[in-house]
């Protein structure tokens, strides 16, 4: 009697299917997080219109900085006060590169002292990638 049993028990290795499924998960995960991402523009704002206006590519890390036309600045959905403003300013100016880029979003109607109170955390900040967003021109009906 052969009381051995002859189960040609093979390495296991490595499970292909599986990992490629997490794989395509993940890159779906990615996805749409930075569509997301590039969606961070508040809706109540309406942009001044500029007949030489595009729009540009997003650039990695940008912040976008919203001035509403009551002065109110929203950052990543959150209102900040002056004094946070600028501490975020700072602290990005600090952790990132020379190089931060900022788009400055602000309400037509905003006061002019509103974008330039932002401009001058910027500076004190020592960021100068500044740009600044525009809406298109209605176009006439004929």
């Amino acid at each position: 009697m052969n009381f051995q049993k002859n189960n040609s028990l093979s390495d296991p290795g490595f499970q292909l299917a599986p990992m490629i499924d997490i794989i395509f998960l993940l890159l779906a995960f990615f996805i749409t997080t930075q569509i997301y991402a590039q969606w961070e523009q508040e809706v109540d704002i309406s942009l001044p219109s500029a007949e030489s206006g595009e729009q540009p590519k997003r650039l990695p890390g940008e912040v976008i900085v919203n001035v509403h036309s009551n002065g109110a600045i929203t950052v990543n959905g959150q209102t900040l006060g002056d004094s946070q403003l600028e501490h975020m300013l700072q602290r990005l100016s600090q952790i990132t590169r020379k190089g931060q880029p900022i788009l400055i979003r602000a309400d037509e109607q905003a006061d002019f002292r509103y974008v330039i109170k932002v401009l001058d955390y910027c500076r004190k900040s020592d960021i100068w990638n500044i740009s600044f967003a525009t809406g298109e021109p209605a176009k006439d009906e004929e």
